[in-house]
């Protein structure tokens, strides 16, 4: 589903699109920028129209994947170089209604949407900040910002946008036969979202938007200039691995020499059960020992009193798409581990490289590798082929880079299916996706699938007739539409269910993320309700704008009663013994602690939600020998939580030290640095021990140790 990634130059970006701002008139022209997919297919295209009047105008789209926004735009703006009026319509990447419109005048500000109503006093410049626009404001907004001898720029409803530039370069083309060159600069705006966004500008007094480039997924350059899109990407890059660098220092520390987490009440995720308190013992970036809480330290070079804290493996998002900023947002959250369903190969190498030298902070990934057939619908990510011979160079390719799994789509042809999961499967790796348009579940489990992604993907099994389209939004609209009246007695269902369980089909069904079906525009989405408050004033804005296009209070109603017993579904597929996995494909980190509840709700116990989150993550990427628990021998992946998620599965948010890689993070300082109100207000400290030398360090419950070295040894 790739909502993160793929959605509304999305997720990632929406937040950045949002910052709608305009500038002082100019004469008539008009500008296009069309939008590039990163495989080189056009997606898209904004385009610019300034009257002489100060009126400007954009036509924006684009289509990745079979869905996409359409936007038409106006605005005007005043004498200080903000907007006065404002105004958009159109609809969403999946198809909510959008229309929005802002007006300023005589010190008052007013505004509208589907989503909320509301006014302020204004003195001074202050920009608005739409739910939804597009790059042209901005552009809007990069002109404004440059006027500003700070730099900021006071914004509506709340906030402030800072600006700075990064770097710079000459770029030329060949524009109407004419060579021409320019001076270009990467800007950095902050203060709105959980991270930068990153755009380039002209130059000089007046700068405006010359282009965006999202690595990985696409590019949006003036018409005529995309020839120096590569060059400008790899300067992004660098200037972004800088920021990026510096965020990591500022906030893993590391663990150097011995180190004791002591009096820690162990979640044991094989069992699903708390133990007794116990001290665990950390050497680079490994478990070392788990001895019984109070047992003698023995040369540790540093402490940390978890103070009867629960103890978690580190929790296990399957179902992510990560980019470079991201890795924070998971860490605070307390995930550790990411399965990476579908990516940019080259970018994700590059994650995968700064993670393993420590410059990058962020979570271990284990990729899986993406595999899409060409059609009007196709994502652009990983590797789009026609036939069995690219089918199999893609996951040749995949598995000499290590990936251990193969994510099959949307408009996979059908015609191979069988034969190219067999292929995966004899080259060792474990195959699941979305089913290929005109195919039922059961026809991809009768393929090979090992797994399915998403809950709406397991419906459609039951739902749709051979003329079904699923590479639209009816994939989304008919399960929304029919599940409410779909009969889990029936022999059908039954039947299915049985197969999976017999089968050991996994499903990740990525419950919180599809709460989109039955949102509400002005409604505050399921899943970030918990997390809301905590959120800067423009993200929490973002929770309570409506995604689909509800049409009436009846729909409204079959909705929820659909999406509810999707969440039922899950329940019933877990009761029968078929694998669930906790994925998320949405905001990092904070969803998977919602996908866990929703599992709760779904009627698994804490505990057996918190084994879902961490051994099956583990069993599921085949990544046990390493992760999933905490034992001697594994990976030090450890989140110390206030509370117990055992009993309440709330306080799985309550995250106050997180240990991975031979760090650890305090997500309370993870927080501050992205504008976000702590969960926790105090975190174990970290204190260094009187160093010990080792010929002193024999005796005491030397039978214990005997044991420990044991478990050590068979474990080898």
């Amino acid at each position: 589903m790739q909502i993160r990634r793929m959605s509304t130059l999305p997720l990632t970006l929406a937040l950045a699109i949002a910052a709608a701002f305009a500038a002082p008139a100019q004469a008539a022209s008009t500008l296009r920028y069309p939008i590039i997919a990163e495989n080189g297919k056009q997606i898209g295209e904004q385009v610019v129209d300034k009257a002489d009047d100060g009126l400007t105008k954009v036509r924006f789209s684009f289509k990745d994947n079979g869905r996409g926004p359409d936007l038409d735009e106006q605005f005007r703006v005043g004498p200080d170089g903000t907007m006065s009026e404002y105004a958009v319509k159109g609809n969403s990447t999946f198809g909510a209604v959008v229309d929005e419109r802002f007006s300023r005048k005589d010190g008052q500000a007013e505004w509208q949407s589907t989503s909320e109503k509301g006014s302020a006093s204004v003195s001074g410049p202050a920009a608005y900040v739409p739910l939804n626009g597009s790059f042209e404001v901005t552009s809007a907004a990069i002109t404004a910002l440059a006027a500003r001898s700070d730099g900021k720029l006071p914004l509506l409803p709340s906030g402030t946008l800072a600006q700075r530039q990064l770097a710079t370069m000459e770029v030329s083309a060949d524009v109407g036969g004419k060579m021409q060159s320019q001076t270009v600069q990467l800007l950095a705006q902050t203060g709105i979202g959980l991270s930068p966004s990153f755009f380039w500008a002209t130059t000089g007094d007046k700068p405006r938007l010359f282009g965006v480039i999202i690595p990985g997924f696409a590019t949006m350059l003036e018409q005529g200039w995309q020839a120096n899109a590569p060059a400008m990407a790899a300067r992004q890059k660098s200037a972004e691995s800088e920021m990026l660098r510096d965020l990591a220092a500022k906030l893993q520390h590391p663990l150097k020499g011995l180190t004791v987490v002591r009096n820690a009440r162990v979640f044991d995720s094989e069992k699903a059960v708390l133990g007794k308190p116990s001290d665990v013992y950390v050497l680079r970036g490994r478990i070392s020992a788990v001895l019984p809480a109070g047992s003698p330290v023995r040369g540790a070079a540093n402490e940390i009193d978890a103070a009867g804290r629960v103890l978690l493996p580190g929790l296990f998002d399957m179902h992510g798409h990560v980019d470079r900023w991201s890795g924070a947002l998971n860490l605070a959250a307390g995930v550790t581990s990411v399965r990476d369903m579908g990516n940019d190969n080259d970018q994700l190498q590059l994650m995968l490289d700064e993670t393993a030298a420590g410059t990058l902070l962020a979570p271990q990934v284990v990729p899986a590798g993406f595999l899409e057939g060409e059609s009007p619908y196709s994502a652009n990510g990983g590797f789009v082929i026609k036939d069995l011979d690219q089918a199999k160079n893609a996951i040749d390719w995949y598995t000499e880079h290590g990936y251990p799994q193969l994510k099959i789509y949307n408009s996979f042809p059908k015609a191979i299916l069988k034969d190219t999961v067999a292929y995966a499967h004899l080259r060792g790796m474990r195959v699941s996706g979305h089913v290929p348009a005109g195919l039922r579940a059961q026809d991809a489990i009768d393929a090979g699938y090992d797994e399915i992604q998403h809950i709406n993907q397991v419906m459609l099994n039951f739902l749709m007739t051979p003329t079904t389209e699923t590479r639209t939004l009816d994939r989304f609209i008919l399960p929304a539409e029919k599940v409410a009246g779909l009969d889990f007695n029936s022999r059908p269902v039954k039947d299915f269910v049985a197969t999976l369980s017999r089968k050991q089909i996994a499903i990740d069904p990525t419950l919180a993320t599809f709460a989109f079906l039955k949102q509400r525009d002005g409604d505050m989405n399921e899943p970030f309700a918990a997390i809301a408050s905590h959120m800067p004033p423009d993200v929490r804005r973002g929770f309570s704008v409506g995604t689909m296009k509800i049409p009436d209070a009846a729909a409204q109603k079959r909705y929820e009663q659909s999406y509810a017993k999707m969440v039922q579904f899950v329940g019933i597929l877990y009761r029968a013994g078929v694998p669930i996995v906790a994925g998320t494909d949405e905001l990092a980190g904070f969803t998977l602690q919602s996908e866990l509840a929703m599992l709760v709700k779904a009627g698994l116990t804490p505990a057996q939600a918190l084994q879902v989150g961490t051994r099956n993550g583990a069993r599921y990427t085949r990544t046990s020998h390493e992760r999933g628990s905490i034992s001697t021998g594994k990976l030090a992946d450890l989140v110390l939580v206030d509370g117990d998620p055992t009993k309440d599965i709330a306080d799985v948010r309550k995250v106050a030290a997180v240990i991975t890689r031979g760090y650890i993070v305090y997500p309370h300082e993870v927080d501050a640095a992205l504008g976000i109100v702590p969960f926790v207000q105090s975190s174990p400290e970290l204190k260094a021990l009187a160093p010990v030398s080792s010929k002193h360090a024999a005796g005491g419950n030397e039978g214990a140790w005997a044991r420990v070295a044991g478990h050590a040894r068979k474990h080898d």
